[in-house]
């Protein structure tokens, strides 16, 4: 299976940021409420069928955190094979360009600010329209998965849920890395597939997945408020996913094989 080198990914990612920065607002826009929109569907599935196995779950936790696991990358795959604009990815593809000065923080801040809005947006109309009209998880045991999700996703502290942002995009920009190595597309779904699956499974936190799981639980009833939503939540898994996209993946690799080398 043909694939590109770790500095031919630093040049493709590269690449990738300058065309985003030149993308309409209106297309960036449309691009990234896509996205939101794709990672919905992957937890809506994730929740569907993970939260069906409420024996499974009691018997063998691991087994159900696995299931959720292996069915939520499809958000990403959507991403990746049709094409959106997703914040977290882009956490990872725009620090290349920044480091060789092709692209300012400014239109750095611009283009993320802009695909987390949209994201948001996506994610809100999964949540509502396709999560919640649809009533797919209105009786037991979906109704009780979704806010214990919520639940819990909101009760950690801010250090772990930033953290576990860390973690999450760490292994989402890696994702998004290794599907720019692939050169079919059979290799880029696999090449998705293992880590998004991975961070699911090990409990970590995404911050545009956490826009549609925590108000679709709102929705259904969940005592989770919007600021413990927004303060509990989104922002350390936010901070924690520009870290991890950002730091760990993209500098690391752009100090090794980027154009100054």
């Amino acid at each position: 299976m043909a694939y590109y080198s770790s500095k031919e990914l630093v040049s493709r990612a590269t690449e990738a940021a300058v065309l985003r920065d030149s993308t309409s607002v209106k297309s960036t826009l449309l691009l990234a409420f896509l996205a939101g929109a794709y990672i919905a569907l992957g937890g809506l599935l994730a929740l569907t069928v993970g939260g069906g196995m409420p024996g499974i779950a009691a018997e063998n936790p691991g087994l159900q955190k696995f299931m959720m696991g292996a069915l939520f990358p499809l958000g990403l795959i959507l991403c990746v094979i049709a094409g959106a604009d997703l914040f977290t990815g882009n956490t990872a593809y725009f620090i290349p360009p920044l480091v060789s000065g092709r692209i300012s923080f400014l239109r750095l801040l611009r283009n993320w600010s802009l695909v987390y809005f949209g994201n948001f947006l996506g994610a809100l109309f999964v949540a509502y329209f396709l999560a919640y009209k649809t009533g797919l998880l209105a009786s037991a045991p979906w109704h009780d998965v979704a806010l214990g999700l919520a639940k819990s996703k909101t009760s950690a502290s801010f250090f772990a849920t930033f953290v576990k942002g860390i973690g999450a995009n760490w292994l989402v920009a890696l994702a998004v890395w290794l599907a720019f190595a692939a050169q079919d597309v059979s290799g880029k779904i696999l090449a998705v597939w293992f880590p998004v699956m991975a961070f699911v499974a090990m409990g970590f936190e995404h911050s545009v997945a956490n826009m549609f799981f925590i108000p679709t639980a709102m929705l259904y009833g969940s005592d989770v408020s919007i600021g413990t939503f927004i303060f509990n939540n989104l922002i350390p898994a936010t901070l924690g996913n520009i870290v991890g996209g950002s730091i760990l993946t993209a500098l690391i690799y752009t100090k090794v094989y980027g154009e100054k080398n």
